[in-house]
């Protein structure tokens, strides 16, 4: 659970070739695994116009981060104490999905952008602190705060997000699956679009480079 632990080992995870196919972890707009196959995609210019076809589009870009089917090209970056990393994937050139992770030493952010035609459809970000929580010097235990927002568009506008909250410790942990999502009361993603704007702008970056924050 430790952050400080665990951050260079992810970071060294997330360095990969630049250019190469990998799986990626996704979560669901429903927070439910659906299983779909090409066939059942939109057409190739169309974006999604309901929630329905919004999960159908997930799916299917979900399926080929799976099954390896994408090209994957990623840098690292540095921020003082934070670290990060980016992941772009693409099929034939068009860019499908990016992940961006970064974090310090008690935080850290992931977020999943799923694109059609270059415009995000689905946005998913899960935000986690740690911090000790009793035990020992000697066996210390710690607490994960988790924060997980899904956000939702149609034609490049916000229809809806929702959100839930659930902890994790190294005694009695919760389970995330056990915990319903609700439509959130905060609906919004300034920040985000601020950061995929600049995600965008940095995509032909490789290895390693300064800060992009």
């Amino acid at each position: 659970m430790k952050k400080l632990i665990l951050l260079p080992s992810l970071v060294f995870l997330f360095s990969c070739e630049d250019k190469k196919k990998e799986p990626i972890d996704v979560h669901s707009p429903t927070d439910t695994s659906q299983q779909i196959s090409s066939k059942d995609s939109l057409n190739k210019n169309n974006s999604p116009q309901t929630i329905e076809e919004i999960k159908a589009e997930y799916a299917l870009v979900n399926n080929q981060l799976i099954g390896k089917k994408l090209d994957s090209a990623s840098f690292d970056y540095e921020c003082d104490e934070v670290s990060g990393n980016v992941v772009y994937y693409s099929s034939n050139g068009e860019l499908k999905s990016i992940k961006h992770f970064h974090g310090d030493s008690h935080f850290s952010s992931v977020e999943n952008y799923y694109l059609k035609n270059g415009k995000p459809f689905f946005i998913f970000q899960e935000e986690t602190v740690w911090n000790f929580d009793g035990g020992t010097p000697e066996k210390p235990e710690t607490k994960d705060d988790v924060e997980e927002k899904r956000f939702y568009y149609i034609n490049d506008k916000l229809i809806s997000c929702r959100d839930k909250k659930y902890t994790l410790r190294t005694k009695n942990q919760s389970k995330p699956e056990n915990v319903s999502d609700g439509e959130s009361k905060k609906c919004n993603d300034t920040e985000l679009r601020k950061t995929f704007e600049m995600l965008l702008k940095n995509k032909e970056k490789k290895g390693k480079t300064d800060c992009i924050l």
